[in-house]
């Protein structure tokens, strides 16, 4: 895993109201390495069509969903309410997140 500095919208992270624009130290996830049976916030989506179909599933970013399986192969299925949706390992990858403690 790579360290980077970045400058982000942190609202998102666990509910914690921090300041606009802080520097943390986060660690890069995406959603190819979530852990089966964990909550997931999303925290980014790649660009373009792949990030309007999203929306048209429902997920966008700063939505909490859950890691329901991996399966062979790199396919994530993950599940938002009652909608499972199984995501193959190149999106999986372009989807940044944090795993919800």
């Amino acid at each position: 895993m790579v360290l980077r500095l970045q400058v982000i919208h942190t609202t998102f992270l666990h509910g914690v109201n921090r300041n606009r624009n802080a520097l943390i130290f986060m660690e890069k996830r995406t959603l190819d390495n979530a852990k089966k049976g964990r909550y997931i916030t999303i925290l980014g989506l790649p660009q373009g069509m792949v990030k309007v179909q999203m929306i048209r599933l429902g997920i966008s970013e700063g939505d909490r969903i859950f890691c329901l399986e991996r399966l062979p192969g790199g396919t994530v299925v993950i599940q938002k309410n009652r909608q499972e949706i199984a995501m193959g390992y190149e999106l999986a990858r372009q989807i940044l997140i944090s795993e919800d403690l």
